[in-house]
């Protein structure tokens, strides 16, 4: 029987998170980051469970209790952590015959750019605090899970930039990549984007922040209509990719345009990667990240509820979190059914 990698709207136990400590890149800035942190998991617990790691259980938990969250559905797991991006270092699931896999891939800080001693183990204390389902494979590749997109139907959706990286698997080709996502991912098809980036972004073009697989053969896709924007030409030449795109019965994907963000700087004038693109799907609703430009905001709002009708369609600011050049999609890692005891 092949593994099966659910699709992120599939019914899920809960969401993974790190909390933000004077030990990341976030000490600067705790004051700004941990309430988005707070209105992030607030958000999930009205809907499924949250596991969160911490070095300090009694700090996490005792500001989550002054915010006044509903702590019977967090899991608060005691262990050190370098960073916060859950998507790229916490376990992928996969389904064999019905029941999950936790795939424990290597990471190893998006291509040796950032230490990640601590992230590439986080998976194996939470199986150690038994507070995962116990079955977990450990596998020798580099890969994020923010860096690959399922339908659940097989098909994969990628980006060459990232998975073809020379600081990630350089011993692997790209029919070798497709081959490895096969074996453990189930992967039938890969749909490669050899175009579109986003300045400031570390991960070499993770598909998280540039292209999202959605229900019924839609895929929502950030697209710059500003031809004087250093993104235009290269995302103009990903839109062309992907409707060229085929789904699984052959048809033309439904595209849906994410808007274009207001231009956001750090303190040093560098660019940082804004996108509505990094939304994350749980059960009966779609967290979205938005950054206080409220023309642009409520159109991404209206837009994802298109590409997932009868969701409630939920904003959360996170403006500080591209400060730290990511956002809500890539704090986050859904945990299917099956997975939490």
């Amino acid at each position: 029987m092949n593994p099966r990698l659910p699709a992120e709207w599939e019914a899920q136990d809960g969401v993974l998170l790190a909390w933000p400590h004077e030990g990341t890149d976030w000490a600067y800035m705790l004051d700004d980051v941990r309430p988005v942190f707070v209105d992030i998991i607030r958000q999930i617990v009205r809907f499924e469970r949250v596991l969160l790691t911490a070095p300090s259980a009694a700090e996490a938990g005792g500001f989550l209790v002054d915010a006044g969250l509903d702590m019977s559905r967090i899991t608060i797991c005691e262990m050190p952590n370098n960073d916060t991006w859950t998507r790229d270092f916490g376990p992928i699931t996969v389904m064999f015959n019905g029941q999950p896999v936790l795939l424990d891939f290597g990471f190893n800080g998006w291509g040796l750019k950032f230490p990640s001693d601590h992230d590439n183990l986080i998976n194996r204390r939470l199986k150690e605090q038994a507070a995962l389902a116990p079955n977990i494979k450990t596998i020798g590749l580099i890969m994020e899970g923010g860096s690959i997109e399922s339908d659940g139907l097989g098909t994969i959706l990628t980006t060459s930039a990232c998975l073809l990286s020379p600081n990630r698997n350089p011993q692997l080709n790209q029919s070798e990549v497709e081959q490895a996502l096969a074996s453990l991912v189930g992967a039938r098809r890969v749909l490669w984007l050899n175009h579109g980036f986003l300045a400031g972004d570390d991960t070499d073009s993770h598909v998280d922040t540039l292209a999202r697989l959605c229900p019924d053969n839609v895929i929502a896709y950030v697209s710059c209509d500003d031809a004087r924007d250093e993104h235009h030409e290269q995302l103009k030449m990903m839109e062309d990719e992907l409707k060229s795109f085929k789904s699984p019965d052959g048809s033309p994907y439904r595209l849906i345009p994410l808007p274009w963000p207001k231009a956001r700087f750090d303190e040093d004038a560098r660019r940082l990667p804004v996108t509505y693109a990094n939304f994350l799907v749980i059960n009966g609703a779609v967290l979205v990240p938005t950054y206080r430009d409220d023309e642009k905001d409520a159109l991404a709002l209206e837009r994802i509820g298109q590409a997932f009708p009868g969701r409630e369609i939920i904003a959360v600011d996170c403006l500080p979190l591209v400060e730290q050049h990511g956002s809500l999609h890539c704090v986050t890692m859904q945990l299917p059914q099956g997975v939490l005891p």
